[in-house]
Parts: structure tokens; C-alpha cells; sequence
């Protein structure tokens, strides 16, 4: 997918994002040598993941689909900037290629779309689920903002946004149920327009991806024997908005022999993985360049009364959020190459 007008190197919460998935697929080697999966992604002109995911992890499989380079005079500019030459550049939609991969490689596939939650989307959710082999990975990032409640369509007709994304996607796809908390306890409700405002626009779609894949899985495993049927494990489901909301949900699939292994991973000691519909939001904390120099040199520290008397003056929020990212957290510099 071309993502050209968008430097992901340089987006905060997209950059901590990154480090984040790359320290959990580390856990793959549980099963197997973690260099040994093949990684699928958008590289688009910059390759961000692809040269963070082949430096920290030694991933040499890789494959770029690029929705961009079908245009001829475009792809030797992908192909200019590809920055290892282990890396497959394949021009193409997304809906047209996985389905023709050989899937006999373990997979870490992130699916990073900078567009809303289409059929498409969907589409490509359903192929890795029916012929990825377990141990894989998906992770799906789509843009989750709720824009205005009432918009024209074509023909004049102001929609609302629940009404808007039965069209989009097919009233089919939309959960009859969502999980909410109701004076300080979680129900499940009836979707309604309501549910679409601020992030909750992130959280139906969270349902409806989750929704898909294991509607997916069910019809894969059939009569499979017991041992044999292949589950699905969330472990992401970041929101964030650099410019725009949006969301990263995605987790791993595996057979119930294999639940053992998966439970040696022990992704939950990692703060910011999530089994269910509760969030981990990625907020981006307003310091400066000295402030986070005088920060880092009072870490690692959970006593945030200490770090409110290096920073007089600095909201507390900005010091909480910075303890949560600051591993992750990216330092940027100008510098003449």
C-alpha cells in the first residue's frame, strides 16, 4: 500500500507503536528462531518496519506490497528505495496478492492500511486467518476517526455515522452487541450511532475485526480434530492519533497442542498488551529536548513525586506518559549525510 504523502519515521505514537510489536514478536522464539518468519507489509517509499524488523530481529524473508508502484513511473522509485535487497518488492492491491502466496512460512504480517475499515480490509483478514499457518501473526492498523455525525452522501442525504457504516461495510458486519461500561460495569448493549463518537469509533471496529477472524477460524477448522483446531490470541489493540485516530488491533493464531508454547511467551509481562476490548492508548507527552534528557537520567523510577521536583512546572500527565513509552520513545536528530 503507497503511503507517500506520510513519513512514518517521524510520526511519534506510530514510531513508538513500532518498537512496541517489535520487542512482543521477539517472544516468537518459543516456537522457532524469530529470523526465521517471513515478514509481509506496506513498505511503501520509506520501508520504516522493514529496516526496524530486519535489523532487531535478523528477518531476512520480507515482502512489500506496493498498491503504488503498479504505476510505471513510480516503481523505480519504491525500487530506489528499498533498502535491502532481502526485501521482495511485490506491485499490487493487497486483495490480489496474499491470496496467491505460498503460506507455508511462519508470518508476521501487519496489514498497516492509512485508510478506513473497507471490505477490502476485511477481505484480506479472512485470507491470512483461512491459510496462514499457525504461529503467525496479524496485526491490522486502520484509521479509526469518527468524522461528523451527520454527512451528505452523493445524493444530498445527510447520514448519520452508524448508518454510513452499514453501507461501507454491509449492515452484516456490524456487531448486534458491543461491550460498554454502564455505572461501573461492563454490559454488552445494542450498537448504536452513539457508540461511533470520540474512539468509540476504533472500539466497533476492534469488534468487527475480532469478529471476522473468528467467524474465520470457525469455518477453517471444520472437523479438524480437537487438538488440531486453531485459536486465535489477541495481543494489540493500541489507539493513538498523531494526526487522526487510529487503531492496531491484531494478535497470534495457534493450535490448541500449541497453547503450552504460547503460554511460555508470557506477552502479558509486557504493559501495553491487551486480550480484550480495554485499549492501550499511546499518548505522546510535550517535553522538550532537555526535559527529556533530565527525565532519563531519574529512570527507570515509578516515584513520579521525584520526577515532579527535576521538572518543576511540567504537567504530571506529561511525566506519567513518558514513564509508559520512554523504551520506546524516539530521539530525533538533524544531521547532514
Amino acid at each position: 500500500m503507497s503511503k507517500k504523502r506520510i513519513n512514518y519515521s517521524l510520526r511519534l505514537a506510530k514510531n513508538i507503536e513500532r518498537k512496541m510489536l517489535c520487542e512482543t514478536f521477539r517472544c516468537l522464539s518459543e516456537f522457532r528462531l524469530v529470523e526465521t518468519y517471513k515478514y509481509i507489509g506496506f513498505g511503501s517509499y520509506y520501508f520504516v518496519d522493514f529496516a526496524l524488523f530486519h535489523k532487531a530481529l535478523n528477518i531476512c524473508s520480507m515482502l512489500s506490497i506496493e498498491k503504488g508502484a503498479m504505476n510505471k513511473d513510480l516503481l523505480p522509485r519504491f525500487e530506489s528505495n528499498r533498502p535491502y535487497k532481502c526485501i521482495d518488492l511485490r506491485p499490487g492491491q493487497s486483495s490480489e496478492i496474499l491470496p496467491q502466496l505460498n503460506w507455508n512460512e511462519h508470518s508476521i504480517v501487519w496489514l498497516d492500511y492509512d485508510g478506513d475499515l473497507i471490505p477490502s480490509v476485511l477481505a484480506d483478514i479472512k485470507t491470512f486467518c483461512t491459510k496462514a499457518t499457525t504461529e503467525s501473526i496479524l496485526v491490522i492498523t486502520v484509521k479509526a476517526d469518527p468524522g461528523n455525525d451527520l454527512e451528505e452522501d452523493d445524493d444530498g442525504n445527510k447520514l448519520d455515522r452508524l448508518t454510513r457504516l452499514k453501507l461501507t461495510i454491509g449492515e452484516g458486519k456490524i456487531p448486534f452487541q458491543i461491550p460498554v461500561v454502564v455505572d461501573g460495569q461492563k454490559k454488552m448493549v445494542p450498537v448504536a450511532n452513539k457508540h461511533l463518537d470520540s474512539w468509540g469509533t476504533a472500539r466497533v471496529f476492534r469488534e468487527i475485526i475480532n469478529n471476522e477472524i473468528i467467524d474465520t477460524l470457525e469455518n477453517r477448522n471444520g472437523v479438524l480434530r480437537e487438538e488440531m483446531k486453531v485459536q486465535y490470541k489477541q495481543l494489540f489493540n493500541f489507539h493513538y492519533s498523531d494526526n487522526t485516530k487510529m487503531l492496531t488491533v491484531g494478535g497470534i493464531i495457534y493450535s490448541q497442542e500449541q497453547e503450552p508454547k504460547v503460554n511460555k511467551c508470557s506477552f502479558e509481562r509486557f504493559p501495553f498488551i491487551r486480550f480484550d476490548e480495554n485499549p492501550y492508548k499511546i499518548e505522546v507527552p510535550y517535553l522538550t529536548y532537555r526535559e527529556l534528557r533530565k527525565l532519563d537520567s531519574e529512570l527507570p523510577t515509578n516515584d513520579i513525586d521525584s520526577l515532579k521536583a527535576v521538572l518543576p512546572g511540567v504537567p504530571e500527565k506529561d511525566i506519567k506518559n513518558y514513564l509508559d513509552v520512554y523504551r520506546y520513545f524516539p530521539t530525533f536528530a538533524e544531521a547532514e549525510l
